[in-house]
């Protein structure tokens, strides 16, 4: 379990006070619910970069103070009896919450309308001759967890029933929205019901159902520069003007935001797309208060949000919406696999009927059997065991990706390394632009990416992009990164000594 929490020396309050106070308030305002597990005074003192001392006397005040407890050799857990008595007190989900300027607004009812524009494929075409793959976005295979489905598949269909032979709700099983509203809570902050949750084929059915609701031709979009292919193409395509904005290391540059109103705006804020940066908290809220002046949406999509490998996550956009302007997208292609064809969307609550209604027209729900078994997956905490698996694994190969490049390449610039399933890497000087490399990769068995073969969108002539490499390695053991990295180099020095013996006749030295 990783909270989205952060601590600051400079803060007036002790490490030990910021660490309590930031845990009561999520019990307090519901993202932590009872009986909910927290992590070990290990693991979070790891977490937060704090000593294990701080971690161990912030639980022992709250554990003084009745708002968690623990079993021994079993872990730490939020107290059940004081959390009734909190939310009973504050009558946690009856509140209306105020907007930047006090005033409680109601969001933009949402139009509609169709237009079909490009395509997208997720798909290599190029996998079967690659002996090493840098592809983006696809899970480890290996680490799926083959038995424990097994096991979970076998059982529903032992009491399925009818349930195989009957149409479902449409919007998604219930018992997986509730899974899905117990984890969005401890894991990023979001406090929302079940029936807010729309269950699809993965986020970019979700962005399908998104657009759908709310844009119509000329309908602005706001959208980061470079950002995800997919979304783009798919708002483009039903008539939306996009109006791009830059991002730079800290996430999207709200400083430029467009002065426009009834707009979607599409982010990426917990490692966006493809830069890999966090949007930081100042810019999360001066978003917020932009898209209440404006009469805004924003689609939040946290697709890669489960690995986490330096600090804690910042609280999801959506957590810290309080006028119900956040479209929250997340899925489960990215932690379990995309074979299964399963997604999220948590939507206001003014739009939850409309969306139900249009799902029914869209394909009246996802399958019944691999619902089922990702909420048991879920409720008995074996998903919670698998993502913290899967971040131990893909920080290893991480590490492995920055040696490689470093020992074959020399000091590198890297973005986006603290988190996800991929980097940017900034290209050496004196090597060719990304779209040459990736074509003498190619050759080579080797596939590495420039940024527009690695599903991202680029508005305008943004030259520094073709110094950059999109390098996925989530799929790749070490043993598989170490190799690829090396074959690369020996491609491009083959590559420049053919170059040179055929101009000045100076061989250059293999990179070390």
């Amino acid at each position: 379990m990783q909270l989205p929490i952060a601590v600051s020396e400079a803060a007036k309050s002790t490490l030990q006070n910021q660490v309590f106070e930031q845990i009561r308030l999520m019990i307090v305002k519901g993202q932590l619910k009872a009986g909910d597990p927290l992590p070990g005074t290990r693991e979070l003192s790891l977490q937060m970069g704090i000593s294990r001392n701080t971690a161990v006397l912030a639980y022992d005040r709250l554990i003084s103070e009745g708002y968690i407890y623990t079993k021994p050799q079993v872990g730490t857990f939020v107290s059940e009896t004081l959390y009734e008595k909190v939310v009973s007190a504050t009558g946690i989900g009856d509140v209306e919450m105020p907007t930047a300027n006090g005033k409680v607004s109601d969001p933009p009812s949402p139009p509609r309308s169709r237009q079909f524009l490009q395509t997208h494929s997720l798909r290599n075409p190029h996998t079967d001759r690659l002996t090493a793959d840098f592809w983006i976005g696809r899970p480890d295979p290996a680490s799926f967890p083959v038995k424990v489905w097994s096991r979970h598949i076998w059982r529903q269909l032992q009491r399925s029933h009818a349930s195989l032979t009957e149409y479902n709700d449409p919007q998604g099983l219930e018992k997986l929205r509730i899974a899905i509203s117990d984890h969005l809570g401890p894991a990023r902050g979001i406090v929302v019901d079940a029936d807010q949750i729309v269950i699809v084929s993965g986020c970019q059915d979700g962005f399908n159902l998104i657009a759908r609701l709310l844009v119509e031709t000329g309908t602005p979009l706001v959208i980061e520069n470079p950002c995800y292919q997919g979304a783009a193409y798919v708002f483009e395509s039903f008539g939306a003007e996009p109006h791009p904005v830059p991002v730079d290391e800290c996430g999207l540059d709200v400083a430029q935001l467009p002065d426009v109103s009834r707009a979607v705006a599409y982010l990426t804020p917990s490692h966006q797309y493809p830069m890999g940066a966090t949007l930081s908290l100042p810019r999360r809220l001066e978003l917020l208060a932009w898209a209440d002046r404006c009469d805004a949406y924003i689609v939040e999509d946290d697709y890669d949000s489960d690995f986490r490998f330096n600090g804690a996550p910042l609280t999801a956009v959506k957590g810290l919406d309080r006028s119900d302007r956040v479209i929250y997208t997340g899925t489960f292609s990215k932690c379990m696999g995309p074979g299964l064809r399963l997604g999220y969307v948590v939507l206001p609550k003014t739009l939850v009927e409309p969306a139900r209604r249009l799902k029914a027209l869209m394909n009246n729900g996802q399958s019944w059997l691999e619902q089922s078994v990702m909420a048991d997956f879920m409720l008995d905490g074996g998903f919670r065991r698998h993502l913290r698996r899967m971040r131990r694994t893909y920080l290893a190969r991480r590490d492995a990706l920055l040696a490689a490049l470093e020992t074959n390449f020399g000091k590198c610039h890297v973005r986006g390394a603290d988190a996800g399933m991929h980097l940017i890497w900034r290209i050496p000087a004196g090597l060719p632009e990304a779209e040459e490399i990736e074509k003498r990769a190619l050759r080579d068995g080797v596939g590495v990416y420039a940024m527009s073969t690695g599903a991202a969108r680029q508005f305008g002539s943004l030259e520094e992009s073709r110094r950059y490499l999109v390098l996925g390695y989530a799929a790749m053991t070490p043993k598989q990164i170490d190799y690829g990295i090396s074959r690369l180099a020996q491609a491009l020095s083959r590559e420049s000594c053919r170059s040179d013996e055929a101009g000045t006749g100076v061989q250059r030295r293999t990179p070390s």
